[in-house]
């Protein structure tokens, strides 16, 4: 098979595996003798809601947010459309209703959660004296500060008022069954969507020294939550989360295990690096093309034809004005280092169909992106500098363009060594 063709079909192999579809019937409770209410918020969420409606015997109501453009058909289950990476009102009124619509349960009563990747953001309501204006400030500088996920979670929780734990106390004394579709590197609850039915061991104190840290711009009712511990989030020992449990029901080691049965189906040793790389995506694109060339030149420490898999969540501190994401970037500082070396290819895109700010999953590199783009006059290291990879690989039409997958596992990355 032509070595782009793999890669995409390795890629779709990857997305598949993680679709709700596969994963829901799997992990749904038995109905109670109370209410069924289902919330929930994040990119997969709709889908993840359609597909539970088709599998449950009983009745139920509820309400989930997704990022516009990924709604589900569902009867039973409204569904709101939302912004994402930056919230906006429409996904604060969703957390609001959501809020409400778990007030007065009782003990016999049912909340299923389905939370992915995607839903810190859309699901946004800020604490008291927070306005909304004060989270999406916020939200921009932590995505451009070079912060990691989970650095940036501890932040949005302290700021919250439905996070770290705070949704699964409202239900209580109802039973909380959350199902999470990780995109988080390590795979820990707390940090998929910042963890609203899940207890949080982290604190405000920590939350303030990460905004310190990275120089993050705080209002100053936000700074006051954090100073005054008002931002407090519900711990993981609190009584009203004893009747609380979580289950991951699809992360990125099974898709990138996916991947590697196509590669292998096709005669193509793979090779797992990692499920939770994280780090500047320039740098690991680099250290990427270190590897590869040590592959392609010495058959160490594997041997050819194989295929190196990663996944995670790699990281931009932007310095340019280009249009770009995390996976672009990190292709295109790999193949500015591997310099159009024979033989190797690569793919790296969000298995969520949007990297960065547009709706583009990433792109796909060949032994001559390089002189192609050079022929169009575009300078790699140029578009690498100013952070435009969705530029450099636009030009040379080799971006990999899904449209929304309705599941997000993170970060893939495939290089191909023939």
């Amino acid at each position: 098979m032509e070595p782009a063709s793999l890669l995409r079909k390795m890629f779709d192999a990857a997305v598949e595996a993680a679709q709700p579809t596969h994963c829901i019937p799997l992990f749904l409770p038995s109905a109670p003798s109370g209410r069924t209410i289902v919330i929930g918020a994040g990119k997969a969420s709709a889908e993840m809601a359609r597909v539970l409606e088709l599998h449950w015997p009983a009745p139920l109501t509820g309400l989930v947010v997704t990022r516009y453009g990924y709604a589900a058909p569902c009867t039973r289950i409204e569904i709101i459309e939302a912004a994402h990476p930056v919230p906006d009102q429409a996904g604060m009124d969703a957390a609001q209703r959501i809020l409400q619509l778990v007030q007065g349960l009782t003990a016999d009563d049912l909340v299923i959660c389905l939370i992915s990747g995607g839903g810190s953001a859309l699901m946004p309501l800020p604490a008291a004296g927070i306005t909304l204006a004060d989270k999406q400030a916020i939200n921009k500088a932590l995505l451009q500060c070079g912060a990691s996920i989970t650095e940036m979670n501890c932040v949005r929780r302290h700021l919250s008022a439905i996070k770290g734990g705070r949704l699964a106390a409202a239900c209580f004394p109802a039973r909380v069954v959350t199902l999470l579709i990780s995109d988080v590197p390590g795979d820990d609850p707390i940090d998929i969507a910042s963890g609203p039915t899940v207890g949080d061991a982290t604190t405000c104190a920590q939350a303030l020294d990460i905004v310190r840290r990275y120089g993050i711009p705080l209002p100053a009712a936000a700074r006051a939550v954090l100073e005054s511990g008002a931002g407090e989030s519900v711990k993981p020992d609190d009584a009203r989360l004893a009747r609380c449990e979580a289950h991951l029901i699809a992360t990125p080691q099974m898709a990138l295990m996916a991947a590697a049965k196509v590669a292998r189906q096709n005669c193509v040793a793979a090779h797992v690096l990692g499920d939770a790389i994280e780090g500047e995506a320039a740098e690991v694109g680099r250290v990427m093309a270190g590897i590869a060339l040590q592959v392609a030149t010495h058959d160490m420490p594997f041997t050819r034809p194989c295929v190196l898999l990663s996944g995670g969540e790699t990281t931009v501190t932007v310095t340019g004005n280009g249009s770009g994401g995390r996976n672009v970037e990190f292709l295109l500082s790999l193949g500015v280092a591997l310099n159009g070396h024979d033989g190797i290819h690569a793919l790296a895109a969000d298995t969520d169909g949007v990297d960065g700010m547009v709706d583009i999953a990433g792109a796909i590199l060949t032994p001559d992106s390089l002189v192609r783009a050079w022929a169009l006059g575009i300078r790699p290291r140029d578009s690498l500098d100013n952070n435009d990879g969705h530029g450099f690989f636009g030009a040379l039409g080799d971006a990999v363009i899904t449209g929304p997958t309705k599941t997000n596992v993170n970060d893939f990355r495939a290089i191909l060594i023939t």
